[in-house]
């Protein structure tokens, strides 16, 4: 059965390729085994916990190929996902760069702190004892009604895109390989510049994986979230018009740079390939699309347990706009000031045994609009906590579900009643071809896409009760996301 299944995928996958050079391969789609040439980090932290200790967010990413590339690397704030700050990021062959999130000893905000000797552009200075670092700015965010505090900027998330690769003879590719400089294992990026690395980009091409770790050295507790990775996203050369390297400085390539403008999704024994508009972020949202999430939640007495949920929107700021009103696409609500962007969900909760509540659950406090709604870009659903900051990772763009089961499970559909018409849904009118796992391949279908694209993971923690010395008492754990996933054929008006 094994055997016959890997042939029937193989051939579904050949004759998607069958249909044109471009079809397959160059169709951006997530990468199940972690390696891609975009990676979407669903959060990171710098606030405290109920006892006030402070998480750092420490990032990984590294190079798995034998070729120097150029990568933008972003920080979103996680309200409206504005740029906290961005860089160019220079990875030599096998390379690994690493950095940590740490609340800001001289802004109210977050900051970048390196100890790693990878080219940067600009470069982040190297301060007394080896460390370089730089604080978040407010400068995106600071006019879009939602507050201009630089503590908007101690949560969100991390994007990380590959512009270009280097030939080993190239300027670039010398400069940064470590070991090339006066210092063993440093390399020297005095020669390296924008110029320069402009003249000498060449396609990306992909094979980066990372991670995020959410580290409380206060609370004794850890949680880590792989990075999501995109394959096949560009192919743009040295040409900034299609993917390729962007001075420092600037505020691209972003997610709408998929070239060619194509997706593919594997999903319930076909493969959907679609072409969409260029210069959008519909090919990326739609291999994230999802009409359901599901995940566990424990909230043990005895180990005084307790459950956070991350939701994170990573396509959400290109089709919400600033002010009231219903957004253009996709999403339901523009960000309206500090209501934030609201999409209404539905929620099912059950127990441990296959009960639920008759009750309907509702978030607290209540969202800015009736019935229940997340709002934000980067957000944090916990369970039963306390004021206005969940319960592990004390977010601020929290919404609570107050239940009374102390463990369980949770599905969050984005198709309540409140949804009709077109909002949380993406058509694709006559540019999808359809190939079936061991049958046949059709183009120009009409299809549309039902639920929202996101990225996520719940996280618990635990406390051993028992007060002995050289007893470790503080534990935590973390779970990706389960997701259903929705492609209607044809001119379909409800979810599956």
């Amino acid at each position: 059965m094994n055997s016959f299944q890997r042939k029937s995928l193989y051939a579904a996958l050949a004759g998607v390729g069958a249909l044109g050079a471009t079809t397959a391969a160059d169709a951006v789609n997530v990468n199940p085994n972690g390696l891609g040439n975009v990676l979407i980090y669903p959060y990171y932290t710098v606030r405290s916990d109920a006892a006030g200790n402070a998480y750092n967010s420490l990032l990984t990413v590294v190079n798995s190929t034998d070729s120097v590339k150029a990568v933008k690397v972003r920080f979103l704030e996680g309200k409206n996902s504005r740029e906290v700050i961005d860089f160019n990021l220079f990875l030599s062959a096998y390379d690994v760069w690493t950095a940590a999130v740490i609340p800001s000893p001289s802004t109210a905000g977050g900051r970048v702190v390196t100890f790693d000797k990878s080219c940067t552009l600009p470069p982040i200075a190297t301060t007394q004892g080896g460390a370089g670092f730089v604080d978040f700015v407010n400068f995106a965010y600071s006019g879009d009604g939602g507050g201009s505090s630089l503590d908007r900027s101690k949560e969100g998330y991390v994007e990380i895109i590959e512009m270009s690769t280097f030939t080993t003879t190239d300027t670039v590719a010398i400069a940064v390989t470590h070991k090339n400089g006066a210092v063993a294992g440093q390399p020297d990026c005095k020669p390296l510049s924008d110029k320069k690395a402009s003249s000498e980009a060449t396609s990306s091409s992909g094979g980066l994986f990372g991670g995020m770790t959410m580290i409380n050295v206060g609370s004794g507790t850890d949680y880590t979230a792989d990075a999501v990775a995109l394959e096949n996203f560009n192919f743009g050369g040295s040409n900034p018009a299609n993917g390729g390297y962007t001075p420092a400085g600037t505020t691209t390539p972003d997610l709408t740079f998929a070239n060619p403008p194509k997706s593919q999704v594997l999903t319930n024994g076909s493969v959907f390939t679609s072409t969409w508009g260029a210069s959008t972020a519909d090919p990326v949202s739609a291999v994230l699309m999802h009409d359901h999430v599901l995940n566990v939640f424990v909230l043990d007495a005895a180990t005084k347990s307790q459950t956070d949920w991350v939701i994170t929107f990573p396509t959400k700021r290109f089709y919400v706009k600033n002010g009231p009103g219903l957004a253009p696409k996709l999403f339901q609500r523009n960000f309206n000031k500090t209501d934030g962007s609201c999409d209404d969900v539905s929620l099912n909760i059950y127990d441990r045994e296959e009960n639920t509540t008759s009750t309907p659950q509702t978030f607290s406090p209540p969202p800015p609009v009736a019935g229940n709604a997340i709002c934000w870009e980067a957000n944090v659903i916990s369970f039963n906590a306390n004021g206005t900051t969940s319960a592990l990772f004390g977010s601020t763009n929290v919404a609570n579900i107050n239940t009374g089961f102390p463990d369980g499970w949770l599905q969050i559909g984005f198709f309540p009643p409140s949804i009709t018409g077109t909002v949380h849904t993406l058509g694709n009118f006559t540019n999808t071809s359809i190939t079936t796992i061991g049958g046949a391949t059709t183009s120009g279908n009409s299809v549309t896409y039902f639920g929202l694209p996101l990225v996520g993971f719940e996280a618990e923690s635990y406390t051993n009760g028992v007060n002995q010395l050289n007893v470790l008492s503080n534990f935590g754990g973390n779970f990706v996301h389960k997701t259903t996933t929705c492609i209607q054929v044809g001119n379909a008006q409800a979810p599956c």
